[in-house]
């Protein structure tokens, strides 16, 4: 079965129409969907799931319980590690999720860097990602590390720094080939 990472900025509680129109598609087609528990793009994605009462997804979680599994899905936990703090605590499930997944559908404020690192994390492995980016109103397919430095190139230095910030060693390793 074809697996679908499907995830978004925290701060999006709309999801533009041809992700919503993209996600019935992925429901047509069967696929299995990956998803994170936080609320936003991920607990909106989840309750339109939930309302063609889709079955095959799995809610990654890096909590003792998911915060968001509005289907009452399988729920993965993804423990981060000791030390972790803020965004540190979520990125393991977020890192899982992009290894599993044959593709990638994000839905990105423009800003969000926990969302732009998803995209690198699935160009690094070479599956494609469809970015639906709210703040320039575009859609665009990231399909390698290339696409992905060009889409950061255009969001900017306050996003270029925040995701610096947050890249880890191997990330950047993989952005040096």
């Amino acid at each position: 079965m074809t697996m679908i990472f499907l995830g978004g900025s925290r701060d999006i509680f709309e999801l533009p129409v041809p992700a919503i129109e993209r996600i019935g598609a992925i429901v047509a087609a069967e696929h299995g969907v990956l998803i994170g528990d936080a609320p936003g793009a991920d607990a909106e994605m989840q309750g339109l799931l939930a309302g063609y009462n889709y079955e095959h997804v799995g809610v990654f979680h890096a909590g003792a319980k998911p915060r968001n599994n509005l289907g009452d899905w399988a729920a993965y936990h993804v423990p981060p590690p000791v030390d972790a703090q803020g965004y540190a605590v979520h990125a393991a499930k977020d890192r899982e999720m992009a290894r599993r997944a044959d593709f990638g559908l994000m839905v990105w404020d423009g800003a969000s860097p926990g969302t732009c690192l998803n995209i690198l994390r699935l160009a690094v492995i070479g599956s494609p990602c469809v970015v639906y980016d709210t703040m320039r109103a575009t859609v665009a397919t990231v399909h390698n590390i290339a696409d992905w430095c060009a889409m950061l190139h255009r969001a900017g230095p306050d996003v270029r720094r925040d995701v610096e910030a947050r890249i880890t060693a191997d990330e950047r390793v993989a952005l040096a080939t």
